[in-house]
């Protein structure tokens, strides 16, 4: 599938062309990147989901350093691109919190950070899931996959952009076929307890945010400094998070 294949089946499940160059552009990402759990298998995904594709997410609280916006059944991808666009377009002076109320799938969460990145702002983001992480010990699913990614800007050009999820293997992997819900644990092996308490308490600051339902929670913030260059000089040609 190409990107214009998706795009063109996208339309057809009801989504307005800019909802779907939206959509097509993040999957399309995501293959370049070999991340085929969150690309065009997903335009399948999409197609088995009750979903309203006129559906748009609203801002409901604005101030200097903090937004709340709703998703009002869109979905996250369409929620955190709206998010970005209205960002970029009306950057924080110093930092602003944002939390997206009723934003899931949101598909790879480096992406909406790389392009704040790349307009020069600093991004923190995380996002909560269906429950599908548990103790190593055992018990019961307490926590989504819940990634985190940060993006760091860079006068050179390639910002740093972190992103990891706390599970052995992702959801997109189970979607893709290349794993099964059983493998969804926290990674790590005999340290494992560190991933999960990561993602626990990411899924308590994003409730605590939220109030209930999934979400996103995202931090904006101008540089104060411009560390990347000196770390990639000092790495001597090591791959850095995020690369092409």
């Amino acid at each position: 599938m190409t990107e214009g294949d998706a795009r063109d089946r996208i339309l057809a499940l009801g989504f307005e062309p800019a909802a779907a160059d939206v959509l097509a552009a993040h999957f399309a990402d995501a293959e370049r990147r070999g991340k085929s759990g969150h690309g065009f298998r997903r335009v399948e995904w999409l197609a088995s989901l009750d979903v309203d594709p006129a559906a748009r997410a609203v801002l409901v609280e604005s101030e200097e350093g903090f937004e709340r916006w709703e998703g009002r059944g869109a979905l996250g991808y369409l929620t955190l691109a709206a998010i970005v666009e209205a960002t970029l377009a009306a950057p924080p002076e110093r930092a602003r919190v944002i939390v997206a109320a009723e934003c899931f799938p949101t598909g790879v969460l480096g992406y909406w950070t790389r392009r704040l990145a790349n307009r020069g702002l600093l991004a923190v983001l995380t996002a909560t899931s269906p429950p599908r992480l548990g103790h190593p010990d055992g018990g019961p699913k307490l926590a989504g996959t819940n990634p985190l990614s940060i993006a760091v800007p860079s006068s050179d050009g390639k910002p740093l952009v972190s992103d990891v999820s706390w599970g052995r293997v992702t959801y997109g992997d189970v979607l893709a076929g290349a794993a099964t819900e059983g493998d969804l644990v926290p990674f790590g092996g005999e340290q494992a307890h560190k991933a999960f308490a990561a993602a626990l308490g990411l899924q308590a600051l994003a409730d605590a945010l939220l109030g209930g339902g999934y979400g996103a929670v995202l931090l904006v913030a101008q540089p104060a400094a411009d560390p990347v260059p000196d770390l990639r000089q000092r790495a001597a040609g090591v791959r850095f998070p995020g690369d092409g």
